[in-house]
């Protein structure tokens, strides 16, 4: 009977391995949130997205404060803290994105002791014209 709850102790662990962070247990940029979701999970973007999404699954950090930290060559562009309220609490931030600011962009999660908990990074990037038209690829 003693396999039982060290299989489940395993199982938990396991699950909590996969994490990206022991008190995170979803981190992604998503083309919007809907319902406290995230959807269509990107890695990288395009200037024709405009706007991208980044959502996280905060556990077990009832009472703490978290911010997203946006950063863009170096720069910080946008810090948005969030009261965190329940054992689960999914909290996102976005970011309009300006076509001129291509290259590698990426979020930190930060604590309310200003402890960095995780780092998140996409890649922007312009569509290239299709040939004589004008037009964007894509």
């Amino acid at each position: 009977m003693k396999i039982v709850p060290l299989l489940f102790l395993l199982l938990v662990k396991s699950a909590i391995a996969q994490w990206p962070h022991e008190n995170i247990s979803q981190a992604v940029f998503a083309k919007s949130v809907e319902d406290r979701a995230p959807i269509e999970i990107v890695t990288g973007a395009n200037d024709s997205l405009g706007k991208i999404y980044f959502f996280t699954n905060i556990r077990d950090l009832t009472g703490d404060t978290i911010t997203h930290r946006w950063i863009y060559k170096d720069k910080v562009k946008a810090e948005i803290s969030f009261n965190i309220k329940g054992k689960r609490w999914r909290v996102w931030s976005s970011k309009n994105l300006w076509h001129t600011w291509t290259g590698q962009w990426k979020v930190e999660v930060i604590n309310q002791q200003n402890e960095l908990l995780l780092t998140k990074i996409f890649e922007f990037r312009t569509v290239p014209l299709k040939r004589g038209t004008g037009k964007k690829n894509g």
